[in-house]
């Protein structure tokens, strides 16, 4: 060990932890950990905050953790390390807070009480959580709303982590939770699955019939919702097939996703591939076989995992000018676009990424990978986690 390097002390560290090196080969201690979240993703069909709570907690297992898991559902096939505690959810889809309490004592009575509590966003509520000396909540994909309630709340957790440095300057200016409860851990997502893999690409482009060489693939994946930006990129979109036939003949929008705007781009034509929600594994082909990766969400505070996947795959990404992805993700040119939302600066940053082309694109997205590698995946994030 060089003993002139200065110790840095995580609890009062101000940047993302992602930006540290933490060896990975065995973890610090092994620990038993709690984990509240009100849904276990089933599939293809989850959340941001499922994912996250997916990828994170199947890595620490992984890593030796025993990780105790109180939520709603559980998957059909058992995982090393993996313990679930189900109970039925409340009328409005939350945890019963009375029933996994209980549940959670019973555990933690044992003979090895848990090491670490941690729930996803509010799924153990603050009424319980302040009786929790060693709870971590993330706070990950949630608008910054009611911030009256919260702020009386928020401080009840014994700390933070947020998913982006935006989020993490919210928790400190806005809620005023102390700076050394507040830890920034960026989002992380499988490596190992999402890596570039041009013959997944091609395999994908042959079963819908896209030429190998011909058009610029856009792609996009996720929920088709209104604050996910979908009205946004349907009238850009819309509004330049009917000014430039070119464009529309010469490009293809891949979409990945289900929601209510699905049926819509239908209606846009014959270069609209509308997939429908994908597992994993298909997700890397999609992201593989697209040349862009097009985020227009209209969400700020948390960090998407879809951009991070496309980042891996080795594809540049262009997303809406949001605090949390051009603090976090988007940090320079070189990287990807950016544009403000509004369909006409989207129109005139479709038209820059077509004029640019594949070339281009590729090059941002090797640039993009390179950092994405040392900053976005799941073991850095899982190494972060342990400590």
């Amino acid at each position: 060990m060089d003993r002139s390097m200065p110790v840095i002390d995580l609890l009062t560290f101000p940047s993302s932890w992602n930006l540290l090196y933490f060896p990975s080969d065995h973890p610090p201690q092994t620990l038993k950990i709690a984990l509240f979240v009100k849904k276990w993703p089933q599939s293809s069909h989850a959340g941001g905050l499922e994912r996250h709570a997916l990828t994170l907690h199947l890595a620490l297992a992984k890593r030796g953790h025993q990780v105790h898991i109180f939520t709603t559902s559980s998957p059909n096939t058992s995982i090393p390390n993996l313990v679930f505690h189900l109970s039925e959810p409340t009328v409005g889809g939350y945890l019963n807070q009375t029933v996994v309490w209980s549940q959670f004592r019973t555990q933690n009575s044992t003979a090895t009480p848990f090491d670490i509590v941690h729930t996803e966003s509010v799924g153990l509520m603050h009424a319980q959580a302040k009786d929790v000396t060693n709870l971590a909540a993330a706070m990950v994909t949630k608008k910054v709303m009611r911030v009256v309630e919260e702020v009386r709340f928020f401080p009840r957790y014994s700390h933070h982590v947020a998913t982006s440095d935006h989020a993490g300057d919210i928790l400190k200016r806005i809620y005023m939770i102390p700076e050394e409860r507040v830890h920034i851990i960026l989002n992380g997502v499988d490596e190992a699955i999402f890596r570039p893999e041009l013959s997944l690409g091609n395999e994908l482009k042959h079963e819908l019939g896209i030429p190998q060489n011909g058009s610029l693939i856009l792609g996009m994946s996720g929920r088709l919702v209104k604050d996910k930006g979908h009205p946004l990129i349907f009238q850009a979109l819309k509004e330049i097939f009917m000014e430039n036939n070119i464009f529309q003949q010469s490009v293809v929008l891949v979409i990945a996703g289900d929601g209510p705007w699905g049926a819509r781009y239908k209606d846009l034509g014959a270069n609209i591939l509308v997939l429908g929600p994908l597992g994993r594994a298909d997700l890397a082909k999609f992201y593989n076989a697209i040349d862009i990766f097009v985020h227009p969400t209209l969400r700020g505070q948390g960090l998407d995992q879809t951009p991070l996947e496309a980042i891996l795959s080795g594809k540049p990404v262009m997303t809406t000018r949001v605090a949390s992805l051009t603090g976090s993700v988007i940090v320079g040119p070189e990287l990807g676009y950016t544009f403000s939302p509004t369909v006409e600066s989207l129109k005139k940053t479709l038209y820059r990424v077509w004029k640019d082309g594949k070339v281009v694109l590729e090059k941002k997205g090797k640039a993009a990978r390179q950092r994405g590698l040392k900053l976005f995946t799941a073991t850095k994030m899982t190494a972060a986690y342990e400590r």
